[in-house]
């Protein structure tokens, strides 16, 4: 029978998930639109049960269901990771990046560059515009390089479960 908990506690105090709660997500990543009644036989728990870890998962920010597109099927035809340097803190950098509908992520990175950004634009155009008027001319970047997709061999999002 399965764990009521769905989350043990580390030996510093962090919370991790439970071997349910994986189970649960790997369900989900496999087929985001799978009826909790068949995650619940899958992993040993009631429909109710699996609607509440699920719940639970959400409130607490650790996973999201959406639909995830293809850009280019969905009229994108330019995607690139932007790696950026910037002087001084990158937070508010990284923040303004964070906002533009543009950028799908910003991570703060160790490494040749301070900030990488992945972008998704219509066209090389929008792409440009983008770069040259809207990240460049953020205050405190210093320079950028651009590396263009040519061509996606690989994308999942089945982290954390196996």
């Amino acid at each position: 029978m399965a764990s009521r908990s769905s989350e043990i506690r580390t030996g510093n105090g962090s919370s991790a998930l439970d071997a349910v709660s994986l189970a649960i997500i790997e369900q989900l990543q496999e087929d985001g639109r799978r009826p909790y009644a068949a995650i619940g036989k899958a992993v040993g728990l009631s429909e109710a049960a699996v609607r509440q870890r699920v719940q639970k998962l959400l409130d607490q920010g650790v996973m999201q269901i959406v639909a995830v597109t293809d850009p280019l099927t969905v009229g994108f035809r330019r995607q690139a990771m932007v790696g950026i340097n910037v002087k001084g803190d990158l937070d508010p950098v990284a923040d303004a990046l964070a906002a533009m509908q543009e950028v799908e992520y910003v991570v703060l990175t160790a490494g040749s560059f301070d900030l990488l950004a992945e972008i998704v634009c219509e066209d090389d155009d929008h792409l440009l515009d983008v770069i040259n008027r809207r990240i460049r001319t953020l205050p405190g970047v210093r320079s950028t390089e651009s590396f263009v997709y040519l061509k996606l061999k690989k994308q999942t999002y089945m982290w954390g479960t196996r």
